[in-house]
């Protein structure tokens, strides 16, 4: 072809290219037929299609629906069992049954469920063919898979071993009652840790912190390091015996020594709440069980972050194990600082606004900064049991005195009924899982190593402890108290929380199943036998749990006259722990009168330079009362001159087994006399708008003679 031709084609050349169309005409029909018969069978298998849509949305529909009532159905159950132990805790409560206490009754509960859960409902059939995929060589937590051009979403539930393949439970129900441990974490635990802080008896909490701190930290840690010890030896005889069918690691035994030494003495605190028990030991075995469960949490993590460099991850390394040293005083700094801070900016904002005048967004307030100090040390990888233990004491402390008075009733009262909601269902869901946990590992061998080695734990770091710590305390630890904190290291919510968080491997899922016996263990046998064991340890009960300790079991301390510096001094102010007497000095002339309504002015104890600043930060209410302020929460340790301030010239005598005393009280130059007990510790102990009721049976005041 020439390039002018094609520029510029002729007529000849048209008609050759519209002779191939024309050519056509004759099948036009043909054509035209098989079009329409295609299109309507494309129509068709499109209106097929739809069709076969909308019964899988209805089926959707369907099973959204029916998970729906399950998790109803779920839920409900939880909310019967609580029920259902309120009222048997009533009927207890009004007999005097003091053998089982009323988490043991809602693990019962939750165990009578967990058996009609697991054997009276049937088990659908959901489980389909497995499918291979032997290229990958890990677990992925979530897949898409393409099935006919569509794609779902899967999840990872957990490793299942191959000797159960063919059994997997598919009971829904069973699945919907097993609850994500994260909600343990999020929602159960916070509650129940704000409320030890922000119930926490100060007065007798730091006049006995240095113990309370040493059986915490120290006594956890070695009780961590006895136990995963021990439980390695287990372990080893297990492998020897042909009873270990998996991977069990010396770190393995550490995490678990760890999260068994915390210690949970529920029970026991309630009994010895009810009697009245003797206040130091109320106040040791509190203070231990709180702080316990923060330590153990941190060790826990610290070992978990335990990773030497090598090929070998489980052996010992020098750099590893100081690394996770400096990540367990890290997060646990890092925790309490955040915690403090939150009550700490809780207290200013309560102090310089005028929410006070609208009680409910007070307590709102109250409520979501408390809770949102769990939420936040986890977020920023601390440990939110750790920051909102701290929280719930500084807002104690603090904040507590900046609330109406509507709104202080409240806080407390919210906090109690979700304390007590919370633990109870956390104790009726360990009876639950019990027989809905579907990858329960139960080794007779374990389990009896762990009875034992709790024991031997718990035994060599009480008993040396206490020695060493008698050696500087005046109001030594008699072996009656010594024995009965033996006794009282129970198990309970916060080893449950900690085993249940991740049960993926063979070890997990061993701890978890042991851990569960044990709780059920200590909580039935030891929290049932409190009460005879207090009656033959010979340990007082029946105390005004603000009075005083005497020196010794025997007899009181009775202060006569100008007798707060005479023989045996101030128990008071000698108990205390030094380092709390030197931080009361701080806080009582600065720091409550800047976060709180108490305390004394600013412009007496700052500097005149710092003048205007003080008169900013102090508040008007200050200067309004011609009295000092007495400070709501006065049971705090007070300091010698506190001491005068308070008592002045206090004389207290005993009058025999009637119970009654008379004392008089000078502050300020005037004199008064009062012969109500309840008034005159009211007023001694400065507390405010609290009232102190006569508890427990009559006291009787032993003179006590001094030489």
């Amino acid at each position: 072809m020439e390039p002018s031709d094609a520029a510029h084609p002729g007529p000849g050349r048209a008609v050759w290219a519209l002779a191939p169309r024309l050519l056509l005409l004759p099948l036009l029909p043909v054509l035209l037929g098989r079009g329409l018969r295609l299109g309507a069978a494309a129509s068709s298998s499109g209106a097929a299609a739809e069709d076969s849509s909308a019964m899988e949305e209805l089926a959707t529909e369907k099973e959204a629906e029916e998970s729906h009532r399950q998790d109803s159905v779920s839920l409900l159950t939880f909310i019967l069992l609580l029920t259902l132990t309120i009222l048997t805790i009533w009927l207890f409560k009004h007999r005097r049954v003091r053998f089982l206490h009323e988490t043991g009754l809602a693990m019962i509960y939750g165990l009578i469920v967990g058996v009609i859960l697991r054997y009276g409902t049937p088990a659908t059939s959901g489980h389909d063919k497995s499918l291979s995929c032997t290229r990958e060589d890990r677990a992925f937590s979530t897949l898409l898979v393409n099935v006919s051009g569509k794609f779902f979403e899967y999840t990872l539930k957990g490793e299942i071993s191959p000797g159960k393949i063919n059994n997997v439970e598919q009971n829904d129900m069973l699945r919907k009652v097993t609850f994500d441990p994260e909600v343990f974490f999020n929602i159960l635990l916070p509650p129940i840790i704000f409320h030890a802080g922000y119930s926490l008896k100060k007065r007798h909490f730091f006049r006995n912190l240095g113990s309370i701190l040493a059986y915490a930290f120290f006594g956890t840690a070695v009780s961590c390091f006895i136990i995963g010890n021990l439980m390695y030896g287990v372990v080893k005889l297990m492998k020897i015996v042909g009873q270990l069918s998996d991977k069990f690691y010396y770190t393995d035994c550490l995490f678990f020594g760890a999260i068994i030494s915390a210690t949970d003495p529920v029970t026991v605190l309630a009994i010895f709440n009810e009697l009245h028990a003797d206040v130091d030991l109320y106040a040791l075995l509190f203070g231990e069980s709180v702080l316990n469960d923060a330590v153990a949490i941190v060790l826990s993590s610290s070992i978990v972050a335990y990773q030497p460099a090598g090929l070998n991850t489980h052996t010992f390394d020098a750099a590893a194990f100081f690394k996770s040293v400096g990540i367990f005083l890290g997060i646990f700094s890092g925790s309490f600082t955040m915690g403090a801070v939150t009550g700490v900016v809780t207290a200013l904002v309560t102090k310089f606004t005028k929410l006070h005048c609208f009680p409910l967004l007070e307590t709102a307030l109250f409520f979501l900064m408390s809770w949102s100090t769990f939420l936040l040390a986890e977020a920023c990888g601390f440990t939110g049991v750790v920051a909102v233990l701290f929280c719930g004491i500084t807002q104690a402390h603090y904040t507590y005195n900046n609330l109406s008075v509507e709104s202080r009733s409240r806080s407390k009262q919210l906090f109690e009924v979700l304390h007590f909601l919370a633990e109870n269902f956390i104790f009726s869901y360990m009876g639950l899982a019990l027989f809905t946990f579907q990858k329960h590992v139960f080794s007779p061998i374990f389990i009896i190593g762990a009875f034992v080695s709790i024991f031997l734990g718990r035994a060599a770091h009480i008993y040396p402890l206490s020695f060493f710590l008698n050696l500087g305390r005046r109001h030594k630890i008699g072996w009656n108290f010594q024995h009965m904190m033996m006794f009282s290291g129970l198990r309970g919510a916060m080893a449950f929380a900690l085993a249940i968080r991740d049960t993926a491997s063979y070890a997990r899922q061993m701890m978890f199943t042991t851990t569960l016996l044990i709780v059920f263990f200590t909580v039935w046998v030891i929290g049932g036998g409190t009460t005879p064991m207090l009656s033959w340890l010979n340990i007082r009960v029946g105390v005004d749990p603000d009075q005083d300790p005497p020196p010794n079991n025997d007899s009181f301390q009775v202060l006569q006259g100008d007798g707060l510096d005479s023989v045996g001094g101030s128990r008071t102010k000698q108990e205390s722990a030094w380092i709390f007497r030197l931080w009361y000095g701080f806080d009582h002339n600065y720091l409550k009168p800047i976060l709180t309504h108490s305390g004394p002015p600013l412009t007496t104890t700052l500097p005149a330079w710092c003048g205007l600043l003080a008169r900013c930060l102090t508040s008007p209410q200050v200067y309004d009362n011609q009295e000092p302020l007495r400070e709501d929460d006065s049971d705090f340790i007070l300091t010698e001159g506190d001491l005068t301030l308070t008592y002045g010239d206090s004389t207290v005598t005993a009058n025999g087994s009637s119970s009654s005393y008379t004392a008089s009280t000078s502050l300020e130059g005037g004199r008064r006399t009062k012969s109500s007990s309840e008034e005159v510790f009211e007023q001694d102990l400065g507390m405010g708008d609290h009232k102190v009721s006569s508890r427990g049976t009559p006291l009787v005041f032993p003179l006590q003679e001094n030489a």
